[in-house]
């Protein structure tokens, strides 16, 4: 037996707000293989859905999954098949779930799948028990099962941000790349078990001992150098 998920009040958003502005150069760029792209074109789409993903603007080798960009390349899945493929990846598993609470991880999702932000605690808590009830994969198909998620972005397009920027205000949202990627717990155990260090401390330079010898030796080195000098000017030849 499932638990249906919970209801949740909906709060007000510029995502729910249809827009009639002019689409310009700060409207995000809609990545779709509607107009049935080719060679190069693919590899946008392909670099663009990595980047909503794994939330980086450089695309790491080790993330890759080689196989469903081909499948992507020869047609054999769609986008939505694509992106589901990046969320369920060991790479992504490893540093976004592992290393997140559910709710956290919840509101992550949402931000990078739905392309907004939770609506409120109690969504995240929906979402949660979904996660925790159905596992990752299912938590997963959910998203992008979802209604919203085929109204807005369907089979075809990699999600974004939607309407961060409004013309008629003179500052839009925060983008959802400055969110890091795991929680204070985790990166207290990560400095816990020394893999990360307090930026404060300053970065160990274990040269410093060198550094030291080296500043009391030239000045030495110096003086014997004009010592040798002077003697053999004074010495008659």
């Amino acid at each position: 037996m499932t638990i249906s998920l919970l209801s949740y009040p909906l709060s007000s958003q510029n995502q729910r707000v249809n827009g009639y502005e002019v689409p310009g150069d700060e409207q995000p760029r809609v990545y779709t293989t509607d107009n049935l792209p080719k060679g190069t074109e693919v590899d946008e789409i392909i670099r663009a859905a990595y980047r909503q993903v794994f939330n980086e603007q450089q695309q790491i080798a080790s993330h890759r999954q080689i196989a469903l960009e081909s499948q992507l390349h020869a047609n054999q899945i769609t986008v939505r098949d694509f992106i589901r493929g990046l969320v369920l990846s060991d790479s992504f598993r490893r540093l976004n779930y592992e290393t997140n609470n559910n709710y956290r991880f919840v509101e992550m999702s949402i931000q990078r799948l739905l392309g907004r932000n939770v609506y409120d605690n109690r969504e995240k808590l929906a979402w949660s028990i979904v996660l925790a009830t159905k596992g990752l994969r299912g938590f997963i198909d959910e998203l992008l099962n979802s209604e919203e998620y085929l109204n807005n972005f369907g089979f075809s397009t990699v999600p974004y941000q939607r309407r961060r920027i409004l013309p008629q205000r003179s500052q839009g949202e925060l983008p959802f790349a400055r969110m890091a990627r795991y929680d204070d717990h985790y990166l207290k155990q990560m400095r816990k078990i020394g893999q990360l260090r307090p930026f404060y401390y300053g970065v160990a330079d274990k040269s410093a001992s060198v550094y030291r010898k080296v500043i009391f030796a030239v000045p030495i080195l110096a003086l014997a150098m004009l010592f040798l000098t002077l003697i053999a000017v004074a010495t008659p030849k």
